[in-house]
């Protein structure tokens, strides 16, 4: 998951999707990249600008003629040319502006950088090879490429064009007007633009309608539903989740999306594939617990990919909580572990078990005014009777839960499996949480899943860094317990189980809103960075960075 919008974002999305039609038909991803594209073009307006008067001045003091440099109209130009561009590149790269404000924008600094070359290029007159030659003026080369670098529509991009080539004309009147030079024969002017800059907006209208409809099918490509696509933000096997914006509404969503490529070239594996995504999505959408992802619709495309679209989350899943900050401290792991048992509490009344209980299914976030708020994810594997836990096992490529967190009952593929599996996972979780480190390690997946079927565990007590409380201790290794009748009866006795190993205040509200205040920079430093390839920092921090990062939160 990624960080949903913030209010000043929430605004700028609001406007795009329910007044910016121009931009609906562009894209948003699109706008996005031609926002980027603006910004630079800015800033190399800018800098080509200001070097014609520092050549100029470069090339005054090399010949001693300092003496003869002289700052007319043309510098003041140059220098308010630099200015410009300076300023579209900050206004674009810091989105201050909508999405229609922006494409105006580049459309005005189009025309009125135009102007700017126009008045330094013909503030003596029309170049001496006029007759008989063929010449292009410099600011073609802004009205030419301004179509492949910033999206429009092409009328758009006609309009402005025309009205840019005609800043060579005005920037000669403007000429006449302040100097007194007498004005050029009429015809002489109108044959050099019409063979010149006047050839330059028909090209720009060209490129604008091949690029228009490359953006648009881009856009139509990335639409699913009443959502468009803006951000791969997860990738995994199977799938991938993106960020999403509804067209109309102004509520960010994220999407799960399962490419038909994906699932194989086994028509039966497939379809069983797609029946797990769609049970997935009806399961999940049927709970309502506060604690459980929100689903909010799903369907599959025309060219036969699944989807489901989720609510979006701020925060972080509990694996990556440990891999950036370490283990965690008793009081804030069962704060944590409670809200993951109300979730399971009503799956498991409902008759179904998520069965792959993992840190990176559990996901800790900052809701409204609620700090530290957990949403349990991707009830992908969730069964609703012994029968379909039996044959889950058998379907090619899939494998049922993940072999850290695998219950011994499942991993010997019985067929008496119910929710105190998820229990069994959730000790492994708290074990993980407490202590930074799996409970079995093993080179291949069969070593760890009889690990969990023969092994005994070490305390987590024995491998924390923390003080464990005595009955946090023994509670997680009654949840690690081989059979399932040596566990907790279920999620809501483990939940009271749970609140009664710790005192009720070890862990607060207000304590998780400090840490979540003090690690906000990390936070959004990792969902930024979550596409780049990087070393996962695991758990393996000194005692003392540890301590350090806790103490904001509990001091």
């Amino acid at each position: 998951m990624a960080p949903s919008a913030t209010p000043d974002r929430l605004i700028k999305r609001r406007e795009l999707t329910t007044h910016d039609s121009l931009a609906r038909s562009i894209g948003a991803s699109v706008i996005a990249d031609g926002r980027e594209r603006l910004a630079w073009l800015g800033m190399v307006y800018a800098v080509a600008s200001i070097f014609g008067p520092f050549a100029r001045l470069v090339s005054a003091t090399l010949r001693d003629h300092l003496d003869a440099v002289s700052f007319g109209i043309p510098d003041v130009c140059a220098l308010a040319a630099v200015m410009m561009g300076l300023a579209v590149f900050v206004v674009a790269r810091r989105g201050m502006l909508s999405a229609n404000r922006l494409l105006d924008l580049g459309l005005v600094f189009q025309v009125v950088g135009a102007l700017g070359i126009s008045v330094r290029e013909f503030w003596l007159g029309l170049p001496p090879t006029v007759s008989g030659s063929f010449s292009i003026p410099a600011e073609s080369v802004l009205i030419a490429i301004y179509p492949l670098l910033v999206p429009d529509t092409p009328f758009r991009i006609l309009i402005t064009s025309l009205v840019a080539a005609s800043m060579g004309p005005v920037a000669l009147a403007i000429s006449a007007a302040v100097t007194g030079l007498p004005l050029l024969d009429p015809a002489d002017v109108a044959t050099y633009f019409l063979t010149s800059s006047y050839l330059f907006p028909l090209l720009a209208y060209a490129v604008a309608r091949i690029v228009h409809r490359t953006n648009v099918h881009l856009a139509r490509a990335r639409e699913i539903g009443s959502y468009e696509l803006t951000e791969r933000i997860g990738a995994g096997g199977m799938g991938e989740v993106w960020r999403a914006q509804h067209r109309l509404l102004a509520r960010p969503a994220a999407i799960k999306l399962i490419r038909r490529d994906k699932l194989g070239d086994s028509v039966p594996a497939r379809d069983a594939l797609v029946q797990r995504f769609e049970r997935e999505a009806r399961a999940t959408a049927a709970l309502r617990s506060i604690h459980t992802i929100d689903i909010y619709d799903f369907g599959i495309t025309e060219e036969g990919d699944f989807y489901y679209v989720m609510e979006l989350l701020d925060g972080l899943n509990l694996e990556q909580l440990v891999a950036q900050f370490g283990p965690v401290e008793p009081g804030r792991v069962v704060y944590l572990l409670q809200q993951v048992c109300h979730s399971l509490g009503e799956a498991h009344a409902c008759g179904l078990v998520h069965r792959d209980i993992t840190p990176g299914n559990i996901f800790v976030c900052r809701l409204g005014p609620d700090n530290d708020f957990v949403k349990v994810l991707d009830f992908g594997l969730v069964v609703h009777d012994h029968r379909a836990a039996a044959t889950a096992l058998t379907l090619p490529g899939f494998v049922a839960g993940t072999p850290s967190y695998l219950a011994p009952e499942i991993a010997l593929g019985l067929d008496d499996v119910d929710g105190r599996a998820d229990l069994y996972s959730l000790g492994c979780v708290a074990y993980y949480l407490l202590t930074g480190q799996q409970v079995f390690t093993g080179d291949t997946a069969v070593a760890l899943a009889l690990a969990h079927v023969q092994a005994k565990p070490a305390p987590p007590s024995d491998r924390s860094e923390f003080t464990i409380p005595a009955a946090l201790d023994a509670l997680v290794l009654e949840c690690l317990a081989k059979d399932p009748a040596d566990r907790p009866v279920s999620a809501d006795i483990l939940s009271a189980r749970l609140a009664a190993t710790v005192p009720r205040d070890a862990w607060t509200d207000t304590a998780a809103k400090r840490w979540w205040e003090y690690h906000k920079p990390s936070i959004r430093s990792l969902a930024a960075d979550a596409q780049r390839p990087r070393t996962r920092l695991m758990p393996g921090h000194s005692r003392g960075e540890r301590r350090f990062r806790s103490a904001p939160a509990t001091s």
